[in-house]
């Protein structure tokens, strides 16, 4: 494999905690298991849809949601989330196979170069739907690095947490892995799912490359 093509928030950073307790906090009712629970499910979907549902179900103006949501960003700055587990060793597989490690985001650039620098987490390229680009399930962020890098699709891997990732990575002719985050079920293309980044090791530790 030449190259691991991963989504950012949720997959190489473990974002979610904090969207799914900034969301959940702004709906003006107790936060416990099960309204962290209902919103994550939605965030994993998206969190412009998260937002909308949520907006709707608990009669809460989406500007709330949408401003508890960029608060997130700011409190980054300050106290970034976690890599998620697994991430840097896998990340450090890819290069010791000779491969990259290529990030499409729908996160804008600024920030999403923010966040990296932070965690000391350095990638070999990166695709943001700001900068132009259809956002997932389109394939255009992930054609984009595949032209970029001049790789073939075959010879490549990508990882996200959401069916839209996998998608958009399908769609490109790149085999597509789902990070599942347990008791949300989500479907996506193919049966390739996984608890762990660990997992997806042995996939470049058994490259072969030149």
């Amino acid at each position: 494999m030449r190259a691991l093509i991963w989504d950012l928030g949720g997959t190489l950073v473990d974002t979610y905690p904090d969207v799914d307790r900034a969301l959940a906090s702004a709906l003006g009712v107790e936060v416990d298991d099960a309204l962290l629970a209902e919103v994550g499910a939605l965030t994993r979907v998206s969190s412009g849809q998260a937002i909308t549902a949520l907006a709707t179900r608990y009669d809460v103006p989406a500007e709330v949601l949408r401003a508890a949501y960029e608060a997130t960003k700011d409190h980054w700055e300050q106290s970034p989330p976690p890599v998620m587990d697994g991430a840097r060793e896998l990340m450090a597989a890819v290069l010791e196979a000779g491969g990259l490690n290529l990030v499409a985001t729908h996160r804008e650039r600024t920030s999403a170069t923010a966040l990296l620098d932070q965690l000391g987490l350095e990638v070999d390229g990166m695709v943001c739907a700001p900068d132009g680009f259809a956002r997932k399930p389109d394939p255009a962020m992930t054609l984009a690095l595949l032209a970029e890098h001049d790789l073939d699709p075959a010879e490549c891997l990508a990882v996200g947490d959401r069916p839209a990732d996998v998608e958009a990575a399908e769609a490109a002719g790149v085999e597509g892995w789902m990070l599942v985050t347990p008791g949300i079920p989500l479907t996506a293309p193919g049966d390739r799912r996984t608890l762990s980044l660990r997992t997806l090791i042995p996939l470049f530790a058994a490259s072969d490359q030149p």
